[in-house]
């Protein structure tokens, strides 16, 4: 689902190491997926958990692998 169309809720908090690290990836403004993924096996973190926390930051990912 494109991040548009989601409902997010405002106040769920972020976790600031993962934002942190998706912010420290990002193409032109994108997460690309191949580094979302990147980040959670490197936080040891499940890739959904990654998706979300970018969704919140409003962040679009790019390049999906699907």
């Amino acid at each position: 689902m494109a991040l548009a169309g989601k409902q997010i809720d405002p106040d769920i908090p972020v976790d600031e190491r993962i934002a942190a690290a998706i912010r420290s990836r990002l193409e032109e403004g994108n997460l690309p997926c191949a580094a979302a993924c990147e980040l959670a096996e490197a936080l040891g973190v499940p890739p959904a958990e990654v998706g979300l926390a970018a969704d919140r930051l409003r962040i679009h990912l790019a390049r999906c692998q699907l």
